[in-house]
């Protein structure tokens, strides 16, 4: 692993441990050159994942993307960052066990959209903005109300579970 203090290609593995959530391994380094310490993080891939934009352009996957973007549509809720993380694998899970090796960018965002609407409506609508690039207050508006009309029907449906299992 390469050093990000003095760029030097060797360092030695001081400590392992899994992080909470177990779905990756973080190691505590020490660079053979400088002895400087760092933490890497390391994941399971499954498989290579090239994710297609507009006009024809692609790139590899990057988890790093997404977890950018949920933050910033998180940022100010009170939701835990192990939640945050769970939404993240869990997006990431189902683009690398698709079976797919090219996922257009809209599936992508699809995926995060429909993690986010079940984590907090608040950050729902904060990443629909950009996603669907809201550009005026209405916009806003329609995209709210029918964000309060499925939850609405959504808390008749609990009212009425509960009520038929008294």
């Amino acid at each position: 692993m390469r050093c990000p203090f003095c760029a030097h290609d060797d360092s030695q593995v001081k400590d392992s441990r899994p992080t909470e959530d177990n779905a990756s391994i973080r190691r505590r380094r020490q660079c053979s050159s400088c002895g400087a310490r760092f933490t890497t993080f390391e994941r399971v891939q499954l498989r290579e994942v090239t994710i297609s934009k507009s006009g024809d352009r692609r790139e590899a996957f990057d988890r790093r993307k997404i977890e950018q973007s949920v933050s910033l549509a998180c940022r100010k809720r009170d939701i835990s960052q192990e939640r945050i993380d769970q939404l993240i694998s869990g997006i990431q899970r189902q683009v690398e066990t698709a079976g797919e090796n090219e996922v257009p960018s809209s599936r992508l965002g699809e995926l995060v959209m429909d993690g986010l609407r079940q984590l907090d409506s608040v950050a729902y609508i904060r990443f629909a903005s950009v996603y669907r690039d809201f550009s005026e207050a209405r916009d806003f508006e329609e995209f709210a109300s029918s964000v309060q009309e499925v939850a609405g029907s959504e808390d008749a449906d609990d009212r009425d579970q509960g009520s038929s299992d008294s």
